[in-house]
């Protein structure tokens, strides 16, 4: 499990995008779990999670598109 003390998105998701499964914890936001790359919904969170998850599997999307671009 990784602790990021502050929501960094970039970070996040470069370590989301190498390692491709695990835990992580964000402070404010607390636990999250990815899985092949991308992160899981939790089925109850606060709203500020949810947005915080949909942000990170867009900009995991985003970038993977740009890799194959390039």
């Amino acid at each position: 499990m990784r602790v990021f003390p502050v929501y960094a998105p970039k970070l996040i998701v470069k370590h989301a995008r190498i390692f491709l499964s695990g835990v992580i914890w964000v402070k404010d936001l607390g636990r999250l779990e990815f899985e092949k790359g991308r992160f899981l919904l939790p089925r109850k969170s606060l709203p500020e999670v949810k947005q915080a998850v949909l942000e990170l599997n867009e900009l995991i999307e985003t970038q993977s598109s740009e890799a194959k671009i390039a």
